[in-house]
């Protein structure tokens, strides 16, 4: 009750405005209008990008600040120049190529792989034919359901699973929108995965990628950087740093605190790089496990794991080390000729989200 009134008095003398509904911290018109401001003055159809945004925030209680703005309008820039469904440079070879792969790892003659693209799809045009031609991923992914949906060795070779893995003018991932779907504010037009390759979803779930969860970042590099390696990678990579630090033992900084599917009795390299300071911490395997698993959560930051490797790493360094680090990812993609990073890419996008601030 007593934070209660406080709250009510500093709303009538400051504002109070991290308490007040975010309709009244802004007008719709007010956030548009910026948004207008900052969006390529040769963009089409300015107005239905400025309002997709407006939703994609809104529509999640994430604030319209000149801060979320600009960290959305940064990540669609450099993933798509502001395009919907972005072409992909070579993408019938790339996509003819993984075919190809699959069917040889499954032992799949090539004239069979080759007489079952010669059939004709439900669009009228062979498979071989729409697969030359294919720019983009949605007209990719289209494919596939159709291929994997209708003729038998589609099934066999993608095992009932579309290879799309992303799409959409912030390139989100897929399965990652499917998990979130609940709450989407639009009619689903088909599914989930056709409204990742559209405006409004690949915003709106792009969106809930880089800003829908919380995290103690002085600055948004570290958001842009969770943006290509996941959630709290930037957080997790600097607590790998920590306890390489006060263990001596040399680790990657990768942001994945556990090996996927392991058992207390083969745990991956941070576990056992943090179980040789389970003496110095008070801290057993089981302890130790039970705290990494909460690394895909803000709050790890609040265990006794995290404190009191941060400890030891801080007295062993004389110096507090970061609790963010960018995450040492080189990017893995059909899709990329030439070698990038993690760090890379965060850097790219701080760079336009700097440039959209002063706009």
């Amino acid at each position: 009750m007593t934070r209660l009134l406080t709250c009510l008095l500093l709303l009538v003398l400051t504002g109070c405005a991290s308490q007040a509904p975010l309709q009244m911290q802004r007008s719709p018109d007010d956030v548009r209008a910026e948004l207008l401001r900052k969006l390529p003055a040769s963009l089409d159809d300015r107005a239905g990008w400025a309002n997709d945004v407006y939703v994609a925030l809104t529509a999640q209680d994430i604030a319209p600040s000149s801060e979320h703005l600009c960290a959305v309008l940064a990540v669609t820039e450099q993933e798509s120049t502001y395009t919907a469904d972005p072409a992909v440079a070579g993408l019938p070879k790339i996509a003819r190529a993984e075919i190809e792969r699959r069917a040889a790892a499954l032992h799949v003659p090539g004239f069979l792989l080759n007489a079952a693209l010669r059939l004709d799809s439900p669009a009228g045009r062979t498979y071989a034919q729409r697969l030359e031609r294919v720019r983009t991923e949605r007209e990719l992914s289209e494919l596939y359901e159709d291929f994997i949906g209708i003729v038998p060795l589609g099934r066999r070779l993608f095992a009932g699973l579309n290879p799309v893995r992303t799409g959409g003018p912030m390139q989100v991932r897929i399965d990652f929108a499917k998990t979130h779907a609940r709450g989407y504010p639009y009619p689903v037009e088909g599914d989930i995965r056709r409204e990742v390759f559209t405006r409004r979803g690949g915003l709106y779930f792009g969106t809930t990628h880089l800003l829908g969860y919380p995290a103690n970042y002085d600055t948004p590099l570290y958001r842009f950087a969770d943006f290509n390696a996941g959630w709290y990678a930037s957080r997790n990579a600097a607590f790998q740093n920590a306890v390489t630090e006060a263990s001596g033992i040399e680790l990657a900084l990768d942001g994945d605190l556990l090996l996927p599917g392991a058992n207390l009795d083969n745990p991956g390299a941070t576990e056992r790089a943090v179980r040789a300071l389970g003496g110095r911490i008070g801290m057993d395997n089981a302890q130790i496990r039970r705290a990494l698993q909460q690394g895909t959560e803000l709050d790890f930051e609040d265990t006794e794991l995290y404190a009191r490797v941060f400890e030891l790493a801080d007295a062993a360094a004389g110096t507090p080390l970061p609790r963010a680090v960018l995450p040492g990812i080189v990017l893995d993609s059909p899709k990329i000729t030439r070698t990038l990073t993690t760090a890379w890419f965060a850097n790219r996008v701080q760079e336009r989200w700097e440039r959209c601030m002063r706009r």
